[in-house]
């Protein structure tokens, strides 16, 4: 008997919204977070996807997170903002800041919005991408809870806070998009291969006593590591700086005092949008990005740009179903969310 069991793509956004409603969304904010949290599994990442379901409704019923959020602009310029989400879902949220960034940006030439008081936005990715579909370069970071060991630390101390960014070029449905936590692997992923029953590769975490382990349940009790060394840990330390310094908001060693589940209420997202007709133009970047991939293609077959996979997955997957573990599928249904099946 497979493991996975197949959904097709709109009828896991319609349960997951409808779920989402029942918690007291409104409908407009319930499809945007359960459109964008379906994606991740569409696009082959289970570790962001409809797994995060049943923590949010938890979290939306004990009040952890505003389901009817007053989203506000409290300071702007022509180019930028400051914006307060609320704690509102944070899916919807960062939709909405990236919107505002890429209006700034079409108006402007470039775009930023700093977005405080956020809960979780599930993956980097779906807000790079949708700058990017549009005609914009899209960069998106946040800050998040400790997760990490660092600078010779034996325990978390810091947040692995995800970076993406995302770049249009002669296919618009399909941009290219770096989406990358600046730990070796996202906690998520290690999340995944628990469930999978794999042992994690070397130098992705330790183990709650500080050592060295490829046991995903010992890591997801101990820490993650950063990529690069000194390299993953310091741009750790500078989305924290760009994104809570900046807003004036929480730190994720603050927002981690308050709630340790992994829900991020308080943290702060950074969004920039670039237009590129304000530089050297739309045309001439699609051009360049497509002579330079070409090049790479040539020197390093076989050669997959960032995003490329992803997209490959969501073309299949929107014609067979979007493929969930039946571990998934059990933790839905006992959530109250009953799926049907391809």
């Amino acid at each position: 008997m497979s493991d996975i069991q197949r959904i097709p793509y709109a009828t896991l956004c319609q349960r997951v919204a409808a779920a989402l409603e029942g918690a007291g969304m409104t409908p407009e904010l319930a499809l945007t977070e359960a459109t964008i949290m379906a994606e991740a599994d569409l696009l082959g990442v289970p570790s962001h996807g409809v797994r995060m379901l049943p923590p949010l409704l938890k979290a939306l019923a004990e009040g952890r997170v505003n389901p009817r959020p007053e989203f506000s602009v409290l300071k702007e310029t022509a180019a930028t903002s400051l914006f307060d989400a609320d704690n509102g879902p944070g899916r919807s949220a960062s939709a909405f800041a990236m919107n505002d960034a890429i209006v700034r940006a079409q108006q402007t030439g470039i775009g930023a919005c700093l977005a405080r008081r956020t809960t979780h936005w599930g993956r980097a990715h779906a807000y790079a991408a949708r700058a990017a579909q549009q005609g914009m370069i899209g960069l998106c970071m946040t800050n998040a809870i400790p997760s990490m060991a660092v600078w010779g630390a034996t325990r978390r101390i810091i947040g692995n806070n995800p970076l993406a960014i995302g770049i249009p070029h002669a296919n618009p449905h399909a941009p290219l998009v770096l989406d990358i936590a600046m730990s070796q692997a996202a906690v998520g992923k290690v999340n995944t291969w628990q469930r999978e029953k794999r042992d994690v590769p070397p130098g992705w975490g330790l183990d709650a006593e500080g050592r060295p382990s490829q046991d995903a349940a010992a890591i997801l009790a101990g820490a993650v590591l950063p990529f690069g060394g000194h390299k993953g840990a310091g741009l750790a330390l500078m989305i924290e700086l760009l994104t809570a310094a900046l807003a004036g908001g929480a730190f994720g060693s603050e927002i981690r005092d308050a709630d340790p589940s992994g829900l991020d209420p308080e943290s702060c997202k950074l969004f920039i949008a670039l237009n590129p007709d304000a530089f050297g133009g739309t045309d001439t970047l699609h051009a360049r990005v497509e002579s330079y991939l070409a090049y790479l293609g040539k020197e390093a077959a076989p050669f997959t740009w960032p995003g490329e996979r992803g997209w490959g997955e969501r073309d299949a997957n929107l014609v067979a179903g979007v493929p969930l573990h039946t571990e998934i599928v059990t933790q839905l249904a006992a959530a109250g969310v009953a799926l049907g099946t391809a």
